[in-house]
């Protein structure tokens, strides 16, 4: 891993980026969706995760945090580890999940090439963190977080992408509630 893809500064607020191996849609059903908002609101309540910009794509995930607990690696870790397990099994168990077969084969075929995985690989291991360090920066990361679904043709508004803090920022938490630093006005 690259000395520029580290939690540098434990107490930092940070950019992060995260895929499916492969890129694969995983996230296309509310219910896949549900384990990601769920996981983030544990994470907010008893893991010390302050949230101020997010955005769940059908493949990846970008947020903007910073760990009260100064402990930013182990939190993302064991949020990515939750996730790929919860997802798993309620890829594993939907009755209504028309690509099961395949994406379970997916998970499990790179889980064979990696001598960390014991069975599937959900994630791709590199997180690509960035520390933000002045407004300007914050900005320019929020306007891309909440741009993506626009550039990607999934809608031509970004407030009307559920699953981005872009509604957050229109009071509209109906979706995950974000904290309110100030800086993000």
């Amino acid at each position: 891993m690259s000395r520029n893809y580290k939690f540098h500064n434990k107490s930092g607020l940070y950019f992060v980026s995260f895929a499916t191996i492969n890129w694969i849609d995983v996230f296309t059903r509310q219910v896949y969706f549900d384990v990601l908002a769920d996981s983030v609101t544990y994470c907010r309540k008893v893991k010390g995760m302050e949230l101020y910009c997010y955005c769940f794509m059908p493949s990846h995930v970008h947020l903007i945090f910073r760990s009260s607990n100064e402990q930013p690696m182990e939190l993302l870790r064991d949020f990515k580890r939750h996730t790929a397990k919860k997802v798993l099994e309620t890829i594993e168990n939907n009755p209504q999940e028309s690509r099961k077969e395949w994406l379970l084969w997916m998970f499990a075929k790179a889980g064979k090439k990696n001598a960390t995985t014991s069975k599937y690989q959900f994630w791709q291991h590199h997180n690509k963190p960035i520390e933000l360090w002045s407004e300007k920066v914050i900005k320019q990361k929020i306007d891309y977080i909440h741009n993506n679904p626009i550039e990607t043709g999934f809608v031509t508004n970004a407030i009307d992408w559920k699953y981005s803090s872009a509604r957050n920022y229109q009071d509209d938490s109906t979706v995950l509630e974000i904290d309110n630093s100030g800086f993000l006005e």
